[in-house]
């Protein structure tokens, strides 16, 4: 059984047991958490798509860990002019444990 599931924009195949880095979400380490927008769910070799979203459908998971991903390195430069600026950016995740699919 898996689903496909939205949350910060972004589509996640998911399935009961796996370990998924989502969006930031506001939430401690041990908070549950539940995805209403449910796009896909396949259970015993039958799929149900929804338009957009399959009625009734939900993923239950755990928080783990929040964290913030490796630094992306940002540098811009003009030729011959001298310019040149170096940014750096870092950015945050919510590791999510699935417990349970229904739907």
């Amino acid at each position: 059984m898996y689903a496909i599931i939205e949350t910060g924009g972004k589509q996640y195949t998911v399935k009961v047991g796996d370990v998924v880095s989502v969006e930031k979400l506001n939430a401690e380490a041990g908070d549950s958490v539940v995805f209403d927008k449910v796009l896909l769910v396949s259970k015993d070799g039958q799929i149900q798509a929804g338009k957009p979203v399959v009625d009734g459908a939900k993923v239950e998971g755990t928080v783990e860990e929040q964290g913030r991903g490796k630094k992306v390195i940002v540098f811009k430069y003009k030729a011959k002019k001298g310019f040149n600026k170096k940014n750096g950016h870092r950015q945050p995740f919510t590791k999510v444990k699935i417990e349970n699919i229904v739907g």
